[in-house]
Formats: C-alpha cells, structure tokens, sequence
C-alpha cells in the first residue's frame, strides 16, 4: 500500500475547489426553492471542502497559482450567489450585499489595475480581509441555519450583519491603503532604476 506523503496529491486540491464551485448552483437552487435544510448541508459540505483543499497544499506541499487564483474564486461565487438569493428572499438587507459586491469589485478592478501599470499582481488577503470573508461565511451559514434547524434571535444575524458592515469597509480601506502604498513604492523604484 502507497503510503498518503508519497502519492501525487498536485491535482487534489485543484479538484475539491472545482467541486465546490460545481457546489455553487445546487446551494442556490436550494435556497430559491426554500430548502434551507438542504442548502445548509451543501453550504457545510463546501465549508469544508474550503479547509480541505488548503489543508491538502500545505500539508503535502502542492500549492499551485491555480489553486490560488480558483480558491478565492470560488469562496466568492458561493458567498455572492449565497448573498444574492438571501436578499432575494429577504433575508438579508440589499445594501450589505451591494456593499460585499462593491468591495469585490474594487478588488478586481484593483488589481487588473495594479497589473496593468505597475506589475505582477501577486494575490495576498490580508488578515482583515481573510476576517471579513470567514464573517461573510459565517453570517450566511447563521441565516441559513436560523431558517432550517434553529431558529436564532434576530438581535444575533442583525449583530452579524453590523460585523460584516465594518470589516467590509475596513477591509477594503485597508486594500487601497495597502496596494495604494505599494504601487507608489514599485513605480519610485522602476524610475530610480531608469535614471541611473
């Protein structure tokens, strides 16, 4: 028998972050049709699968830029599309998921951006950001939760919801401050390097 260290895991962790995005439009299905139950399952299955897969790189070395790129892409289509049906239904305020849309969007345009004109866009969540999303998370899975097998005190989800207001904006000041700052760096380098 071969043991786990010594088989060639590269391709796992890829393949469970392409199986929660295949998660995607189940969750969605489930929650448009209000089978909170079963949302609630697959939302906890692709949880996870999230601590799975980066367990797996780390673990046995076999992180990949693919894996980083398609990690956090899928984390934001199942919080988007999660976010986006909850607010259909009313079960969150549209403003926080046009808030969480809007600072996902400063992200991308962000770092096209920062790729565009001052280099290589390396992607690196800061602790606030990794904060916000596992927040987002979590505020989803309590609605969820609060509508399938345990209902919770509105003062606990509207609690969430202020938490999730201000480590969005926290998180997406912190970005411009922090990629601000670094391209100014980048661009005073490459011109000093030009005049000598």
């Amino acid at each position: 028998m071969v043991p786990l260290a010594a088989m060639n895991l590269s391709g796992v962790p890829n393949a469970i972050t392409i199986l929660r995005i295949l998660l995607v439009l189940p969750v969605v299905l489930a929650l448009l049709n209000e089978h909170y139950g079963v949302a609630l399952l697959l939302f906890g299955i692709a949880g996870a699968s999230d601590g799975l897969d980066g367990y797996i790189a780390k673990r046995y070395h076999c992180a990949s830029r693919l894996g980083s790129i398609l990690d956090p892409l899928a984390d934001k289509l199942l919080l988007v599309s999660t976010y986006l049906s909850l607010a259909w239904l009313g079960l969150l305020p549209l403003w926080l998921v046009v808030l969480v849309l809007a600072r996902d969007l400063l992200i991308v345009v962000g770092g096209f951006t920062y790729h565009r004109w001052v280099g290589e866009y390396e992607m690196q969540p800061s602790y606030m950001s990794k904060l916000n999303t596992a927040l987002q998370i979590l505020l989803g899975f309590l609605v969820v939760l609060s509508m399938s097998l345990l209902p919770l005190p509105a003062l606990v989800i509207d609690g969430m919801i202020y938490f999730v207001l201000v480590t969005t904006l926290w998180s997406g000041a912190d970005y411009i401050w922090t990629w601000s700052r670094r391209a100014v760096a980048v661009r005073a380098d490459k011109q000093t390097k030009q005049k000598r």
